[in-house]
């Protein structure tokens, strides 16, 4: 991974404190020496910002290691029991909630049953996991960074959905991270499920120190999007709608998605048609844990699907690395982990890259997590992004 720079302007302190988290979180345990080659920050900066870490308990330190030559030097790793995060997810029959620590692991868990819920049913049953959450797992309750929430479809900015109607009825334009903050009283992050995934992907999974990377979100029992990092930065694109790519027609006038188009990538790739190629009709009522024997199984319906997925899978493939140059494309999502072992294992050959010289210390493909935790562990990831995640953006705001 290419350094990440940081500036000793007065008004980026905030950009350079993340900046020695995020190298001490993919690099530790690091010294302070080591932290300001890193950065390319001054010595004085770093000590300054390593001792305000230390006292906030984000950082600690381990024992002095003596060197054959001048003074010891003391590595600095992240705390896992620095910070806290709670991660949700509402489905059509259940609420569930994490609390998680600073390194992902999951400390307590409580799942709520509430039937195809209205906004009011669902904060109602959000807040009361959030409270169990605190009460299941003891930890000192300041050190809580908030409350994450990953929900398919899309969100403009405060985290307020923009789905239609027929979607979603009742959530059009509902404030849904103001909703939930008003009643757990910590700040409330919304994202869509891909981009949540994306993130908790970069922080704890296999795209950990990765600086351009795209995750593919295959959706339980629904359809695809993408999350993306390019260059260090999160893309989220001019409207926070980046990464639509269930939406790119793979073949022209193909099936009617939709959308309306025909042909998208949806409508082939999804695992919601894999459902329909093997019969299962009611897919969006089980859980990947259900779903996982029947795939195992195998059939003529999944062989079928797989059959008419991989093409159009290598051909967005292609495109997301002639469009974007990610160091790899991880494959993940909310899907059964066995359907995807079985996707992963047909995907060879791939389109033949536009650099075939190129020498690669990085798979092309990589799969990420999959499983029915995916979007919640991405959700718990979201305000742990947002405090330790260098903000470039920062760095563009005019002086004075």
């Amino acid at each position: 991974m290419k350094a990440i720079s940081g500036t000793n302007l007065e008004q980026a302190k905030s950009h350079n404190r993340r900046v020695v988290i995020e190298a001490v979180r993919i690099h530790g345990p690091l010294s302070r020496a080591a932290i300001a080659r890193m950065t390319a920050l001054t010595a004085q900066t770093v000590s300054n910002i390593v001792e305000e870490l230390e006292r906030s308990h984000l950082l600690v330190a381990a024992e002095a290691q003596k060197l054959a030559r001048g003074q010891p030097i003391i590595p600095y790793s992240i705390n896992p029991h620095g910070a806290y995060s709670i991660g949700l997810e509402l489905g059509r029959r259940r609420a569930s909630g994490v609390l998680t620590d600073l390194s992902g692991a999951v400390c307590a868990r409580i799942e709520h049953q509430v039937e195809h819920p209205d906004p009011q049913r669902a904060m109602s049953a959000l807040q009361a996991i959030v409270e169990e959450l605190q009460q299941a797992f003891a930890f000192d309750r300041d050190r809580l960074l908030g409350v994450g929430i990953a929900l398919p479809g899309r969100y403009a900015d405060g985290g307020t959905t923009s789905l239609s109607p027929q979607s979603l009825p009742g959530w059009q334009d509902f404030p849904v991270a103001h909703a939930l903050e008003q009643r757990v009283g910590v700040p409330v992050l919304v994202e869509n499920d891909a981009t949540a995934a994306a993130i908790g992907e970069r922080l704890h999974g296999v795209a950990r120190g990765l600086g351009s990377f795209v995750y593919l979100f295959l959706a339980g029992a629904g359809g695809i999007g993408a999350g993306m990092f390019l260059d260090g930065h999160l893309y989220k694109g001019s409207r926070n709608n980046a990464g639509e790519i269930g939406h790119i027609i793979v073949e022209p006038h193909g099936r009617l998605c939709s959308c309306g188009k025909r042909g998208c990538l949806d409508r082939y790739l999804s695992p919601s048609v894999a459902y329909e190629c093997m019969g299962i009709a009611n897919a969006r009522e089980l859980s990947p844990d259900d779903l996982d024997p029947l795939i195992a199984e195998g059939s003529e319906g999944l062989d079928a699907w797989l059959d008419q997925a991989v093409e159009p899978l290598r051909q967005a493939l292609d495109f997301l690395e002639l469009a974007f140059d990610p160091q790899t494309i991880v494959l993940g999502g909310s899907v059964s982990t066995s359907l995807m072992r079985r996707l992963a294992e047909r995907l060879e050959p791939l389109h033949v890259p536009i650099d075939p010289e190129r020498k690669r210390t990085i798979p092309r493909v990589m799969i990420g997590m999959t499983g029915k935790d995916t979007a919640i562990l991405g959700a718990a990831a979201l305000p742990i992004f947002s405090e330790t995640n260098p903000r470039f953006d920062v760095l563009q705001k005019p002086v004075g």
